[in-house]
Protein backbone atom coordinates (compact mmCIF):
# COMPACT_ATOMS: atom_id res chain seq x y z
CA UNK A 1 0.00 0.00 0.00
CA UNK A 2 1.28 3.47 -0.87
CA UNK A 3 0.37 6.77 0.78
CA UNK A 4 1.76 10.31 0.63
CA UNK A 5 2.82 11.93 3.89
CA UNK A 6 0.18 14.63 3.34
CA UNK A 7 -2.49 11.91 3.10
CA UNK A 8 -1.19 10.25 6.26
CA UNK A 9 -1.14 13.54 8.17
CA UNK A 10 -4.66 14.34 6.94
CA UNK A 11 -5.89 11.17 8.68
CA UNK A 12 -4.82 12.62 12.01
CA UNK A 13 -5.83 16.21 11.31
CA UNK A 14 -4.35 19.08 13.31
CA UNK A 15 -4.52 17.74 16.84
CA UNK A 16 -2.56 17.51 20.06
CA UNK A 17 0.81 16.95 18.36
CA UNK A 18 0.46 20.07 16.20
CA UNK A 19 -0.79 22.15 19.14
CA UNK A 20 2.29 21.20 21.14
CA UNK A 21 4.49 21.93 18.15
CA UNK A 22 2.82 25.32 17.70
CA UNK A 23 3.48 26.19 21.35
CA UNK A 24 7.18 25.29 21.07
CA UNK A 25 7.76 27.00 17.73
CA UNK A 26 5.61 29.93 18.79
CA UNK A 27 7.70 30.57 21.91
CA UNK A 28 10.91 30.84 19.91
CA UNK A 29 9.13 32.79 17.16
CA UNK A 30 8.05 35.34 19.79
CA UNK A 31 11.66 35.44 21.01
CA UNK A 32 12.90 36.08 17.48
CA UNK A 33 10.33 38.88 17.08
CA UNK A 34 11.55 40.42 20.32
CA UNK A 35 15.15 40.35 19.11
CA UNK A 36 14.18 42.04 15.83
CA UNK A 37 11.78 44.65 17.26
CA UNK A 38 14.17 45.43 20.13
CA UNK A 39 16.30 47.44 17.68
CA UNK A 40 13.86 50.35 17.48
CA UNK A 41 13.06 50.33 21.20
CA UNK A 42 16.65 49.99 22.42
CA UNK A 43 18.30 52.63 20.21
CA UNK A 44 17.44 55.72 22.37
CA UNK A 45 18.97 54.26 25.55
CA UNK A 46 21.99 52.88 23.65
CA UNK A 47 22.60 56.46 22.51
CA UNK A 48 22.54 57.62 26.14
CA UNK A 49 24.70 54.81 27.56
CA UNK A 50 27.51 55.18 25.05
CA UNK A 51 27.08 58.87 24.18
CA UNK A 52 26.27 58.31 20.51
CA UNK A 53 24.34 60.04 17.75
CA UNK A 54 21.09 58.30 16.77
CA UNK A 55 22.46 57.30 13.34
CA UNK A 56 25.43 55.59 15.03
CA UNK A 57 23.25 53.83 17.63
CA UNK A 58 21.09 52.42 14.81
CA UNK A 59 24.17 50.57 13.54
CA UNK A 60 23.18 47.97 16.14
CA UNK A 61 20.16 47.31 13.95
CA UNK A 62 22.15 47.34 10.73
CA UNK A 63 24.62 44.74 12.07
CA UNK A 64 21.77 42.65 13.46
CA UNK A 65 20.00 42.59 10.07
CA UNK A 66 23.28 41.81 8.32
CA UNK A 67 23.66 38.83 10.65
CA UNK A 68 20.10 37.76 9.88
CA UNK A 69 20.87 37.92 6.17
CA UNK A 70 23.88 35.64 6.62
CA UNK A 71 21.99 33.25 8.91
CA UNK A 72 18.93 32.95 6.66
CA UNK A 73 20.96 32.43 3.50
CA UNK A 74 23.31 29.84 5.02
CA UNK A 75 21.09 27.86 7.41
CA UNK A 76 18.14 27.54 5.02
CA UNK A 77 20.41 25.61 2.66
CA UNK A 78 22.00 23.60 5.47
CA UNK A 79 18.51 22.54 6.63
CA UNK A 80 17.85 20.98 3.22
CA UNK A 81 21.08 18.96 3.51
CA UNK A 82 21.61 18.18 7.22
CA UNK A 83 18.06 18.24 8.51
CA UNK A 84 15.62 20.74 10.03
CA UNK A 85 15.94 19.58 13.63
CA UNK A 86 19.74 19.87 13.85
CA UNK A 87 19.69 23.41 12.47
CA UNK A 88 16.94 24.49 14.84
CA UNK A 89 18.74 23.18 17.92
CA UNK A 90 21.95 24.92 16.89
CA UNK A 91 20.39 28.29 15.99
CA UNK A 92 18.11 28.52 19.04
CA UNK A 93 21.05 27.75 21.35
CA UNK A 94 23.15 30.44 19.61
CA UNK A 95 20.23 32.89 19.83
CA UNK A 96 20.01 32.42 23.61
CA UNK A 97 23.79 32.54 24.17
CA UNK A 98 24.62 35.62 22.12
CA UNK A 99 21.37 37.34 23.11
CA UNK A 100 22.22 37.00 26.80
CA UNK A 101 25.84 38.03 26.18
CA UNK A 102 24.55 41.26 24.56
CA UNK A 103 23.02 42.28 27.90
CA UNK A 104 26.45 42.51 29.51
CA UNK A 105 28.33 44.18 26.63
CA UNK A 106 30.77 46.70 28.22
CA UNK A 107 31.40 48.65 25.00
CA UNK A 108 29.50 49.67 21.89
CA UNK A 109 31.96 47.81 19.64
CA UNK A 110 31.43 44.53 21.48
CA UNK A 111 27.67 45.12 21.44
CA UNK A 112 27.80 45.42 17.64
CA UNK A 113 29.63 42.08 17.35
CA UNK A 114 27.21 40.30 19.71
CA UNK A 115 24.14 41.69 17.93
CA UNK A 116 25.56 40.54 14.60
CA UNK A 117 26.03 37.01 15.97
CA UNK A 118 22.55 37.08 17.53
CA UNK A 119 21.23 38.12 14.12
CA UNK A 120 22.95 35.15 12.45
CA UNK A 121 21.20 32.81 14.90
CA UNK A 122 17.79 34.46 14.55
CA UNK A 123 18.13 34.57 10.76
CA UNK A 124 18.83 30.84 10.73
CA UNK A 125 15.84 30.05 12.94
CA UNK A 126 13.11 31.96 11.10
CA UNK A 127 12.98 30.15 7.73
CA UNK A 128 13.59 26.67 9.12
CA UNK A 129 10.81 27.10 11.70
CA UNK A 130 8.28 27.62 8.96
CA UNK A 131 9.57 24.92 6.63
CA UNK A 132 9.40 22.40 9.46
CA UNK A 133 6.00 23.45 10.80
CA UNK A 134 4.56 23.29 7.28
CA UNK A 135 5.80 19.71 6.90
CA UNK A 136 3.89 18.53 9.99
CA UNK A 137 0.53 20.04 8.97
CA UNK A 138 -2.19 18.49 6.77
CA UNK A 139 -3.05 20.59 3.67
CA UNK A 140 -6.46 21.84 4.81
CA UNK A 141 -5.03 23.25 8.07
CA UNK A 142 -1.63 24.41 6.86
CA UNK A 143 -2.32 28.01 5.87
CA UNK A 144 -4.27 28.96 8.98
CA UNK A 145 -1.83 27.33 11.38
CA UNK A 146 1.18 28.95 9.72
CA UNK A 147 -0.46 32.37 10.10
CA UNK A 148 -1.20 31.57 13.76
CA UNK A 149 2.49 30.76 14.22
CA UNK A 150 3.36 34.10 12.61
CA UNK A 151 0.91 35.66 15.10
CA UNK A 152 3.41 34.97 17.89
CA UNK A 153 5.39 37.84 16.33
CA UNK A 154 2.70 40.16 17.72
CA UNK A 155 3.12 38.56 21.15
CA UNK A 156 6.86 39.28 21.05
CA UNK A 157 6.24 42.85 19.90
CA UNK A 158 3.79 43.47 22.76
CA UNK A 159 6.25 42.08 25.33
CA UNK A 160 9.06 44.32 24.05
CA UNK A 161 6.77 47.37 24.05
CA UNK A 162 5.72 46.62 27.64
CA UNK A 163 9.33 46.06 28.72
CA UNK A 164 10.43 49.37 27.20
CA UNK A 165 7.45 51.16 28.77
CA UNK A 166 8.11 49.71 32.24
CA UNK A 167 11.85 50.41 32.04
CA UNK A 168 11.16 54.02 31.02
CA UNK A 169 8.48 54.47 33.70
CA UNK A 170 10.80 53.33 36.48
CA UNK A 171 13.77 55.26 35.06
CA UNK A 172 15.84 52.09 34.76
CA UNK A 173 19.53 52.51 34.08
CA UNK A 174 20.37 51.39 30.52
CA UNK A 175 16.86 50.16 29.50
CA UNK A 176 18.38 48.47 26.43
CA UNK A 177 19.96 45.87 28.71
CA UNK A 178 16.54 44.96 30.11
CA UNK A 179 15.05 44.83 26.61
CA UNK A 180 17.78 42.47 25.34
CA UNK A 181 17.49 40.32 28.50
CA UNK A 182 13.74 39.82 28.12
CA UNK A 183 14.24 39.10 24.40
CA UNK A 184 16.78 36.34 25.09
CA UNK A 185 14.92 34.44 27.83
CA UNK A 186 12.29 32.66 25.65
CA UNK A 187 15.04 31.30 23.38
CA UNK A 188 16.81 29.92 26.45
CA UNK A 189 13.65 28.03 27.43
CA UNK A 190 13.13 27.00 23.82
CA UNK A 191 16.41 25.08 23.67
CA UNK A 192 15.06 22.39 25.99
CA UNK A 193 11.59 22.32 24.45
CA UNK A 194 13.05 21.81 20.97
CA UNK A 195 14.56 18.50 22.07
CA UNK A 196 11.01 17.09 21.99
CA UNK A 197 10.54 17.97 18.30
CA UNK A 198 11.30 15.07 15.90
CA UNK A 199 12.85 15.44 12.47
CA UNK A 200 10.51 16.29 9.60
CA UNK A 201 9.12 13.09 8.03
CA UNK A 202 9.26 14.72 4.58
CA UNK A 203 12.95 15.45 5.02
CA UNK A 204 13.58 11.88 6.25
CA UNK A 205 11.76 10.45 3.25
CA UNK A 206 13.76 12.66 0.91
CA UNK A 207 16.88 11.15 2.49
CA UNK A 208 15.57 7.64 1.79
CA UNK A 209 14.85 6.87 5.48
CA UNK A 210 11.46 5.22 5.00
CA UNK A 211 11.33 3.53 8.43
CA UNK A 212 12.23 6.69 10.38
CA UNK A 213 9.73 8.74 8.38
CA UNK A 214 6.99 6.17 9.10
CA UNK A 215 7.92 6.19 12.79
CA UNK A 216 7.58 9.99 13.00
CA UNK A 217 4.25 9.96 11.13
CA UNK A 218 2.95 7.27 13.48
CA UNK A 219 4.06 9.36 16.46
CA UNK A 220 1.98 12.23 15.11
CA UNK A 221 -1.05 10.02 14.46
CA UNK A 222 -0.84 8.31 17.85
CA UNK A 223 -0.59 11.67 19.65
CA UNK A 224 -3.73 12.77 17.81
CA UNK A 225 -5.60 9.60 18.80
CA UNK A 226 -5.59 7.99 15.35
CA UNK A 227 -4.49 4.51 14.32
CA UNK A 228 -0.91 4.51 12.97
CA UNK A 229 -0.14 3.43 9.43
CA UNK A 230 0.75 -0.23 9.01
CA UNK A 231 4.41 -1.34 8.72
CA UNK A 232 3.86 -2.41 5.11
CA UNK A 233 2.65 1.08 4.07
CA UNK A 234 5.10 2.81 1.75
CA UNK A 235 5.14 6.55 2.38
CA UNK A 236 5.78 8.88 -0.55
CA UNK A 237 6.24 12.56 -1.27
CA UNK A 238 3.56 14.28 -3.36
CA UNK A 239 6.33 15.13 -5.84
CA UNK A 240 8.75 12.20 -6.34
CA UNK A 241 12.32 13.13 -5.41
CA UNK A 242 13.62 12.21 -8.85
CA UNK A 243 11.11 14.58 -10.53
CA UNK A 244 11.65 17.54 -8.24
CA UNK A 245 13.44 20.72 -9.41
CA UNK A 246 16.99 21.10 -8.14
CA UNK A 247 17.07 24.91 -7.87
CA UNK A 248 14.58 27.59 -6.87
CA UNK A 249 15.71 29.43 -10.03
CA UNK A 250 14.99 26.50 -12.34
CA UNK A 251 12.66 27.35 -15.25
CA UNK A 252 9.59 25.77 -13.65
CA UNK A 253 10.04 27.87 -10.47
CA UNK A 254 11.74 31.01 -11.82
CA UNK A 255 8.75 33.37 -12.13
CA UNK A 256 7.29 32.49 -8.74
CA UNK A 257 10.73 32.79 -7.12
CA UNK A 258 11.44 36.22 -8.60
CA UNK A 259 7.94 37.43 -7.73
CA UNK A 260 7.87 36.19 -4.15
CA UNK A 261 11.44 37.38 -3.43
CA UNK A 262 10.51 40.86 -4.68
CA UNK A 263 7.48 40.89 -2.37
CA UNK A 264 9.60 39.84 0.60
CA UNK A 265 12.17 42.56 -0.10
CA UNK A 266 9.67 45.38 -0.64
CA UNK A 267 7.46 44.49 2.34
CA UNK A 268 10.55 44.21 4.55
CA UNK A 269 11.91 47.55 3.33
CA UNK A 270 8.59 49.22 4.11
CA UNK A 271 7.99 47.47 7.43
CA UNK A 272 11.43 48.13 8.89
CA UNK A 273 11.53 51.59 7.33
CA UNK A 274 8.41 52.50 9.26
CA UNK A 275 8.88 50.53 12.47
CA UNK A 276 12.58 51.18 13.06
CA UNK A 277 11.75 54.88 12.94
CA UNK A 278 8.30 54.97 14.63
CA UNK A 279 9.20 53.69 18.14
CA UNK A 280 11.90 56.28 18.78
CA UNK A 281 9.80 59.07 17.23
CA UNK A 282 6.68 58.22 19.27
CA UNK A 283 8.64 57.77 22.50
CA UNK A 284 10.39 61.16 22.25
CA UNK A 285 8.40 63.51 20.00
CA UNK A 286 5.19 62.08 18.60
CA UNK A 287 2.40 64.34 17.45
CA UNK A 288 -0.02 65.79 19.96
CA UNK A 289 -1.60 62.96 21.89
CA UNK A 290 -0.06 60.39 19.53
CA UNK A 291 3.12 59.80 21.48
CA UNK A 292 4.75 57.66 24.17
CA UNK A 293 5.05 53.94 24.86
CA UNK A 294 1.32 53.67 25.50
CA UNK A 295 0.56 54.36 21.84
CA UNK A 296 3.34 51.98 20.80
CA UNK A 297 1.52 49.28 22.77
CA UNK A 298 -1.67 50.12 20.84
CA UNK A 299 0.24 49.66 17.57
CA UNK A 300 1.50 46.28 18.78
CA UNK A 301 -2.02 45.20 19.75
CA UNK A 302 -3.30 46.29 16.30
CA UNK A 303 -1.17 43.51 14.81
CA UNK A 304 -3.26 40.78 16.45
CA UNK A 305 -6.47 41.30 14.39
CA UNK A 306 -4.26 41.64 11.31
CA UNK A 307 -3.00 38.10 11.88
CA UNK A 308 -6.51 36.88 12.70
CA UNK A 309 -7.90 38.18 9.41
CA UNK A 310 -4.92 36.72 7.52
CA UNK A 311 -5.50 33.33 9.19
CA UNK A 312 -9.14 33.44 8.06
CA UNK A 313 -8.36 34.80 4.62
CA UNK A 314 -5.67 32.31 3.54
CA UNK A 315 -8.16 29.45 3.95
CA UNK A 316 -11.35 31.28 2.90
CA UNK A 317 -10.08 33.33 -0.06
CA UNK A 318 -6.67 31.76 -0.72
CA UNK A 319 -3.04 32.71 -0.02
CA UNK A 320 -2.51 34.95 -3.04
CA UNK A 321 -5.71 37.07 -2.85
CA UNK A 322 -5.26 37.57 0.89
CA UNK A 323 -1.67 38.73 0.46
CA UNK A 324 -2.67 41.06 -2.40
CA UNK A 325 -5.44 42.59 -0.29
CA UNK A 326 -3.14 43.32 2.65
CA UNK A 327 -0.47 44.82 0.36
CA UNK A 328 -2.99 47.26 -1.12
CA UNK A 329 -4.40 48.13 2.33
CA UNK A 330 -0.87 48.77 3.64
CA UNK A 331 -0.19 51.13 0.72
CA UNK A 332 -3.45 52.99 1.37
CA UNK A 333 -2.55 53.40 5.06
CA UNK A 334 0.85 54.85 4.16
CA UNK A 335 -0.84 57.20 1.68
CA UNK A 336 -3.29 58.37 4.39
CA UNK A 337 -0.28 59.32 6.50
CA UNK A 338 0.86 61.78 3.82
CA UNK A 339 -2.48 63.62 3.60
CA UNK A 340 -2.31 65.49 6.88
CA UNK A 341 -0.28 65.92 10.04
CA UNK A 342 -3.48 65.90 12.07
CA UNK A 343 -2.85 63.65 15.13
CA UNK A 344 -6.09 61.70 14.68
CA UNK A 345 -5.39 60.89 11.03
CA UNK A 346 -1.79 60.00 11.91
CA UNK A 347 -3.04 57.66 14.65
CA UNK A 348 -5.55 55.97 12.33
CA UNK A 349 -3.01 55.53 9.54
CA UNK A 350 -0.38 54.09 11.91
CA UNK A 351 -2.89 51.62 13.38
CA UNK A 352 -4.08 50.51 9.93
CA UNK A 353 -0.43 50.28 8.80
CA UNK A 354 0.43 48.04 11.75
CA UNK A 355 -2.69 45.90 11.16
CA UNK A 356 -2.13 45.53 7.41
CA UNK A 357 1.66 45.07 7.31
CA UNK A 358 1.49 42.25 9.83
CA UNK A 359 -1.34 40.70 7.83
CA UNK A 360 1.06 40.79 4.86
CA UNK A 361 3.68 38.91 6.86
CA UNK A 362 1.14 36.32 7.99
CA UNK A 363 0.03 35.59 4.42
CA UNK A 364 3.63 35.61 3.12
CA UNK A 365 4.81 33.06 5.68
CA UNK A 366 1.83 30.81 4.93
CA UNK A 367 2.28 31.09 1.16
CA UNK A 368 6.05 30.85 0.61
CA UNK A 369 6.90 27.37 2.01
CA UNK A 370 4.08 25.87 -0.07
CA UNK A 371 5.60 27.21 -3.31
CA UNK A 372 8.58 24.80 -3.12
CA UNK A 373 9.09 21.01 -2.96
CA UNK A 374 10.64 19.38 0.12
CA UNK A 375 14.18 19.30 -1.29
CA UNK A 376 14.07 23.10 -1.80
CA UNK A 377 11.71 24.28 0.96
CA UNK A 378 14.45 25.27 3.40
CA UNK A 379 16.40 26.91 0.58
CA UNK A 380 13.33 28.79 -0.65
CA UNK A 381 12.37 30.04 2.80
CA UNK A 382 16.00 30.82 3.63
CA UNK A 383 16.49 32.83 0.44
CA UNK A 384 13.23 34.72 1.00
CA UNK A 385 14.20 35.46 4.58
CA UNK A 386 17.68 36.58 3.49
CA UNK A 387 16.17 38.94 0.91
CA UNK A 388 13.89 40.33 3.63
CA UNK A 389 16.94 41.01 5.79
CA UNK A 390 18.45 42.97 2.92
CA UNK A 391 15.36 45.13 3.21
CA UNK A 392 16.10 45.58 6.90
CA UNK A 393 19.71 46.52 6.13
CA UNK A 394 18.75 49.09 3.49
CA UNK A 395 15.80 50.53 5.43
CA UNK A 396 17.81 52.93 7.66
CA UNK A 397 19.66 54.32 4.60
CA UNK A 398 16.43 54.80 2.66
CA UNK A 399 14.91 56.28 5.81
CA UNK A 400 17.67 58.88 6.14
CA UNK A 401 17.42 59.85 2.47
CA UNK A 402 13.62 59.95 2.42
CA UNK A 403 13.17 61.98 5.58
CA UNK A 404 15.73 64.49 4.33
CA UNK A 405 13.21 65.21 1.57
CA UNK A 406 10.34 65.67 3.99
CA UNK A 407 8.11 63.74 6.36
CA UNK A 408 5.23 63.17 3.95
CA UNK A 409 7.60 62.27 1.12
CA UNK A 410 9.18 59.51 3.20
CA UNK A 411 5.91 57.76 4.02
CA UNK A 412 4.83 58.24 0.40
CA UNK A 413 7.94 56.30 -0.67
CA UNK A 414 6.85 53.37 1.47
CA UNK A 415 3.34 53.51 -0.06
CA UNK A 416 4.91 53.31 -3.53
CA UNK A 417 7.08 50.34 -2.48
CA UNK A 418 4.01 48.44 -1.29
CA UNK A 419 2.23 49.09 -4.59
CA UNK A 420 5.32 47.68 -6.35
CA UNK A 421 5.10 44.61 -4.10
CA UNK A 422 1.48 44.07 -5.19
CA UNK A 423 2.59 44.28 -8.84
CA UNK A 424 5.45 41.81 -8.20
CA UNK A 425 2.94 39.34 -6.76
CA UNK A 426 1.34 39.16 -10.22
CA UNK A 427 4.37 37.07 -11.28
CA UNK A 428 3.28 34.35 -8.84
CA UNK A 429 0.44 32.61 -10.67
CA UNK A 430 0.20 29.66 -8.27
CA UNK A 431 -2.47 29.34 -5.56
CA UNK A 432 -1.58 26.73 -2.92
CA UNK A 433 -4.72 26.55 -0.78
CA UNK A 434 -5.61 22.93 0.07
CA UNK A 435 -2.76 21.61 -2.10
CA UNK A 436 -0.40 18.88 -0.99
CA UNK A 437 3.29 19.76 -0.64
CA UNK A 438 5.88 17.24 -1.70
Amino acid sequence: MQMTIDEALSRGGAGRFQKRLLGIFGLVWAADAMQVIAVGFAAPSIMTTFGLERAVALQVGTLFFLGMFVGAFVFGRIADRWGRRNVLLLTVAADAFFGLASVFAPSFELLLILRFLTGVAVGGTLPVDYAMMAEFLPPKNRGRWLVILEGFWAVGTIVVALTAWIAASYAAEAPWRWIFLVAALPALIGIFLRLWVPESPMYLLKQGQQDRARSVVNRVLTSNGVMPVSPDTELMLATPAEGAPTSIFQDSLLKRTLGILAVWFLVSLSYYGVFVWVPGWLASEGMGWVRGYGFLLILALAQVPGYALAAYGVERWGRRPTLMGFLILSAIACFLFTLSLNPTLVAVSLIVMSFALLGCWGALYAFTPELYPTNLRGTGMGTASAVARLGGIFAPTLLTFAFAKGFGFAIGVFAALLVLAALALLLVRTETRDRAIG
